[in-house]
Order: C-alpha cells, then structure tokens, then sequence
C-alpha cells in the first residue's frame, strides 16, 4: 500500500542557529555627492536630519544607507572655555538640543532621578546624577555630536564588533568642493578592540568606543588611539565627537584655545567659499557646529567622509526536518499517470514481477490537521524503491 503520510518523529528534527557575516563598503564618493552631485541626498523640511542614498533617492532602485544629523547638550558656552561670545551659537539651538536629548535617552538612559545621562567619550555610563542631567556633566562628556544612523538593511541585527571602520579627510582646502585636497590627509576611526572589550550598560544594547587609530596627516584633535565617539552595535547608530574635526592652528591667537584646522566653514559649508557666519579660516570648531543648522553640519560631516566599512551580522535560526523513506515506504506514487489502466508505468512491461519505483521530487511538510506548512523540492528526481532508502534533509529558516 502507497505511504502519503508519515509523522516525524522528536528525533527527525533538528534546532540550529548560524551567525552569518557580509562586508558593507561605503565609498565616500558617493557619499560625499562627487558622485550624484547631491541627488541622493534627501534634505527635510524639518531639518532635523538628512538621509543618504545609494542612488539619486527619487530612484525606485535607491536604497537608504543611512541618515546624518547634529546635536549638542545643554552645557554652557563658560563651561567650554573653547568659542567666542561674539559668535551666534543660536543656530536652531532648541533642535539640536532635542536631537542630543533624544538620542541620549535612548542609548544612554536615565540617572534615578530621571535626568537624561548624557554621551560619555570613554563610555561610561555613571550612575551618578549631576543635578540636572545634560547641563552639569563636564570631563569626558560630549557636548557637540554628530549622529550616523545606519539603515537596518546594511547592519541586519547588529554591526560586528571590531570591524567598523571610517576614514575622515582633515586637510585644509581653502575652497573645498566635495573630493579633491580634503582627502590629502585623513584619520582613520576604529571600535579598536571592541570584539573583547565592548560595554553592555546601554538600554540599547552593546556597544563599543572609537579611537583615532591611524591617520596620514597632523591636523588632529586627538592623539592616536584616543577616544573619539561610541558605536552601539545592535542599534547601528555611530556617536562622534565634534571635537574629532578640532586641531591646532599655527596661526591661533595666544590662548585662544583650538582652531578648526579644517576649515570646516569655509570649505565644507560654504561651496563658493565664503565664510557661512562671517568668520574666517580658524574659526573654533564648536563656533562652527553650534552657530550653523544641522543641515549645514551634516553637509560638512558627509563631505569629509572618504570611507565607511564594517561587517554587519545576521542571526540564522533555523530548523532542519530529517525526512526518512525506509526501504518499504513511498514506492508508489499517487499521481494519476503513474498507472496506466492496472499497470505502472514506470516498472519494464517484460516484467511484471519488477519492484515498483517511485521518483520524488516534493516533500510537504503538514500541520496536525494535515494542512501544508512548508514545501521543498528537490534539484532532480530521486529515485525510491525498495531495494533502497532516502533521507531527506529540509531547513526552514527564520
């Protein structure tokens, strides 16, 4: 009698689960426009952020990469020591507050009397209230931010740990244009470590800290390997310090503190340029992140960006279901042309005593109530007798 069904047993199944790696690649030339010439860039009415494409974003066949913005605390320009009082720092102030508040209440948390706890350079994230919250903390607290939230399409569930890695152009161009003498020396910003080293106090998860690692040029902010920014790996969202685009300008009036060596806002902001706030080449950089909107921030970032790359990581459950035909079972098929009149077709017409043979080619996978779950086909037919018999090995991911 032909087998149709069969019940699988507790041992015919199987559990799995495989972390599976891909290498993402972002260019900076597309990047930072040379390519597409601001096309895939998509600016908002709001202009809380900027989203970055991989083809011009009216495109059907544009993907999002990831979206850029600024923010800054409520710390006080005293308590910075680093810009000038004739400077409007004013710039869509309010925004750039609620942008910093919102990502650090999501990342960082709240203390215990709900102050939001605020971005810390060297990632820690103390349990301490300063009173109230954003406007006291001082020492290794990032005050200027800039904001790289990656689409989930590129990270898939988190980013892998220790292998981000984005390079930032820091040469000074007196006329910047998207490409060219900005790249004449770059750092290089690595979570350096992190694959032993990453913190898990974040409500959103793990997360690791960027160094300056490398660079090709002198105009820094920071010496090799120090503190730069956070990475949190499951939520794809990179944490950079402004001051990272912070270097000491020789021609910097006596205790004027540090220049912006890039000139970030005359090459990056303003493409003619023309100072965007009046100033001139070594501008400070928190006069430059706090007195213009975060369009013009996240222009400027993006422009300095030669190349991003990290491998992103998929979590593959999977179960895999051993379909068994013993040498007695499935030899005869129920399809309506495996007879012809009382005779099977395919056993030789010479021999009526030939085995029967059957040749599968589907495997159905049904519920309790014999309603079909999952299907699978084979590459090829598989020939089924009784003189021989299959196991079938079908995985269902998820």
């Amino acid at each position: 009698m032909a087998t149709t069904f069969k019940a699988l047993k507790p041992e015919d199944k199987v559990l799995t689960r495989n972390i599976l790696h891909e290498s993402i690649p972002i260019t900076g030339t597309m990047v930072s426009s040379s390519t597409y010439a601001d096309n895939n860039i998509k600016n908002y009415s709001h202009g809380m952020f900027q989203s970055v494409y991989d083809y011009p974003y009216l495109s059907s066949s544009a993907n999002h990469i990831f979206d850029i913005t600024f923010g800054n605390s409520n710390l006080s320009s005293s308590a910075n020591g680093d810009f000038s009082s004739s400077m409007s720092l004013t710039s869509e102030s309010g925004s750039k507050r609620n942008v910093y508040a919102e990502m650090a209440q999501v990342l960082c948390g709240h203390f215990a009397d709900g102050a939001i706890r605020p971005f810390d350079v060297s990632g820690s994230l103390s349990t301490t209230s300063y009173g109230d919250g954003l406007t006291k903390e001082t020492g290794n607290k990032m005050r200027d931010v800039i904001f790289l939230n990656f689409a989930r399409l590129l990270t898939k569930d988190e980013i892998k740990k220790g292998t981000f890695e984005l390079e930032i152009g820091t040469a000074r161009d007196s006329n910047f244009s998207g490409g060219g003498s900005a790249f004449g020396s770059t750092v290089k910003i690595k979570d350096t470590d992190a694959a032993s080293s990453y913190k898990v106090n974040s409500p959103a998860g793990e997360f690791g800290v960027l160094k300056i690692t490398d660079g090709t040029g002198t105009q820094l902010s920071a010496s090799a390997n120090s503190n730069v920014g956070l990475i949190f790996y499951q939520a794809g969202i990179v944490v950079l310090s402004g001051s990272v685009f912070r270097g000491r300008s020789a021609s910097a009036p006596s205790g004027s503190g540090d220049k912006d060596s890039m000139g970030m806002l005359k090459e990056s902001l303003d493409m003619t340029g023309n100072s965007v706030i009046g100033g001139v080449a070594g501008q400070y950089q928190a006069e430059a992140q706090r007195g213009l909107s975060i369009k013009f921030n996240s222009d400027a970032v993006r422009r300095r960006i030669k190349n991003i790359s990290f491998n992103n990581t998929t979590e593959l459950n999977s179960t895999v279901y051993f379909c068994r035909a013993n040498a007695h079972e499935f030899n005869y098929s129920s399809n309506p042309t495996y007879l012809s009149g009382s005779e099977i077709r395919v056993r030789p017409a010479a021999n009526a005593d030939a085995e029967p043979v059957s040749y599968v080619t589907t495997v159905g996978l049904y519920g309790p109530n014999n309603e079909m779950l999952a299907v699978a086909k084979t590459s090829e037919p598989l020939k089924k007798s009784p003189s021989n018999e299959l196991t079938l090995r079908v995985r269902l991911d998820y």
